[in-house]
């Protein structure tokens, strides 16, 4: 099936009455499949969701912004599995038309402006996206699907200026960017609407995760990036911002795991997702270069240009109510989640 679909019919049965539907096997002998919307899906978390669902047996709906140069290379290898529809988080309409033609059992909120320094030099825009977006998806859903469950994909930047350490879903939040801004706003709205409104959403508090499908603008793979570069001549030092910078990094492909787990529980909650390990951009750097048996002090030079105007120094998760209540813990150690990051970009670079 190509990316260029109409929105999809209903495929998951009749919608169930009296709240949101209980979890099921999805697609079992004598069920119908079991429907998810997913904005986002051409992003590094939305493609590592969409093959955890396919492998679940769901039928996954795929929501894409309609421009000239749609990217699809994070899921090109799904394309004839999924069902690609065009909405906006900016247009309330666009989104309560596929929200009522996909009739999801799961809604996975993915979508943003997700990189912080850009929120700094585009503050308006990340706000309209990151946190009225989330808005008016959660509108959409409460007008022509109340029944579904909604996943809100919060952020440890909401943390900032941390006020204890390790974070949990009790601590308090001080954003330091326009980004976790939007992400409190985002945050509170979806427990707004839980309150409310009796739906189904949980946000997942989630920490750093990398993986290969990471963008370039991201300072993990920035580093991987710049690493192949390095070894395959292209380039002779690698430029970052603050070092001393700690933050809980874990695989993608794990914490998307997560976030399906959070719709199967009998209420809905929120969660801190992470590893509880926190390491330093300079120990990012030092991992990545040996992997390939060079000494980062030799190639890795401070910049001023990528400190960010109020730093957030460090972010570690507490993730012991995932772990309790959710049966979740990361599979994908740090040494383990650099390794295959410089290992797929040096297959990359020529």
């Amino acid at each position: 099936m190509s990316a260029k679909h109409r929105s999809p019919a209903r495929k998951g049965g009749a919608p169930r009455k009296g709240g949101a539907p209980k979890p099921k096997p999805a697609g079992g002998v004598g069920q119908p499949r079991r429907t998810a919307l997913i904005t986002g899906i051409t992003g590094q978390d939305g493609s590592y969701l969409a093959e955890l669902l396919l492998a679940k047996g769901y039928e996954v709906v795929g929501v894409v912004r309609r421009t000239s140069h749609d990217s699809y290379e994070r899921i090109g290898h799904l394309l004839d599995r999924v069902h690609i529809v065009h909405a906006d988080l900016l247009d309330q309409h666009s989104l309560t038309a596929v929200v009522k033609d996909a009739a999801p059992h799961e809604v996975y909120n993915l979508a943003a402006q997700s990189f912080v320094p850009t929120s700094w030099s585009q503050p308006v825009l990340t706000g309209e996206f990151t946190a009225l977006g989330v808005t008016r998806l959660l509108e959409a859903v409460r007008l022509v699907r109340p029944e579904a469950r909604v996943y809100q994909a919060s952020s440890s930047e909401m943390f900032g200026k941390a006020q204890e350490t390790p974070q949990r879903e009790t601590t308090p939040f001080y954003p330091r960017s326009p980004y976790g801004v939007a992400k409190v706003y985002g945050h509170w709205i979806t427990v707004n609407y839980r309150e409310s409104y009796g739906l189904y959403a949980a946000s997942g508090i989630l920490f750093n995760h990398e993986s290969p499908r990471r963008g370039l603008e991201f300072v993990s793979r920035k580093v991987s990036h710049g690493v192949a570069r390095i070894v395959k001549g292209k380039d002779r030092e690698l430029r970052l911002g603050n070092l001393d910078a700690r933050r809980d990094w874990g695989f993608a492909g794990d914490y998307v795991d997560a976030m399906w787990r959070m719709l199967q529980q009998p209420r809905p909650a929120d969660y801190v997702v992470g590893t509880g390990e926190t390491h330093t951009v300079r120990e990012l750097c030092e991992v990545a270069f040996r992997h390939v048996g060079l000494d980062w002090k030799k190639y890795v030079k401070v910049d001023a240009r990528f400190v960010r105007p109020a730093e957030v120094d460090t972010l570690q998760a507490d993730p012991a109510r995932a772990k309790r209540e959710l049966g979740w813990a990361p599979r994908v150690g740090f040494q383990a989640l650099v390794e295959m990051m410089v290992d797929a970009d040096m297959e990359r670079v020529a």
